[in-house]
């Protein structure tokens, strides 16, 4: 299946697992610090750091860049549509069409990366037609091990993505969940 499809809904509300993904909005930008300028997402993701109000609206700008040009989707993980939590993210790329997640610090253990990427990967399987998605994760991310092994997915035999971000080397293992 061609990586190079069209764009994305110009607006994604996703429901499931008691959760609502949801576009970010303006709205949400004083919110996102607290969710993402911590050492765990500073050291685990791409995400920048230090995130203040001002790398939020960078973020926003580019999730709405990277929607229109049909490279990815970024959403706002909420139980009701209202305040964010974390985020879930789906991208397509030359390695497969990848989902990540980053939860904020205060909501952690309440399995809102499990649960948003079964509903990602929902939405991906359902309504993109895909019929693999894929994490990127380091080995040492326990926490992100758990959630694949929770979702259901299954280490793939391929070589690591090696490379360095923030001056720091990394080896990312390839996990995938064929479609049901």
């Amino acid at each position: 299946m061609s990586s190079t499809t069209s764009s994305f809904p110009a607006r994604i509300e996703l429901a499931g697992e008691g959760l609502v993904l949801r576009d970010w909005t303006e709205a949400d930008l004083a919110a996102m610090p607290e969710l993402f300028d911590h050492p765990d997402i500073a050291y685990w993701t791409p995400i920048v750091s230090p995130f203040d109000e001002a790398a939020a609206r960078t973020r926003l700008e580019r999730d709405r860049q990277l929607r229109a040009e049909g490279t990815a989707i970024l959403l706002a993980i909420t139980v009701d549509g209202g305040a964010p939590l974390g985020e879930v993210m789906l991208r397509r790329a030359p390695e497969g069409t990848e989902l990540g997640y980053a939860v904020g610090p205060a909501h952690r253990g309440q399995g809102l990366a499990a649960r948003a990427v079964r509903v990602m990967a929902g939405y991906a399987f359902e309504q993109l037609g895909v019929e693999r998605v894929i994490l990127e994760l380091e080995a040492e991310n326990d926490a992100s091990v758990a959630v694949a092994t929770r979702t259901g997915f299954s280490l793939l035999d391929v070589p690591l993505i090696k490379g360095e971000e923030k001056g720091r080397p990394y080896a990312l293992q390839t996990w995938g969940l064929d479609r049901p």
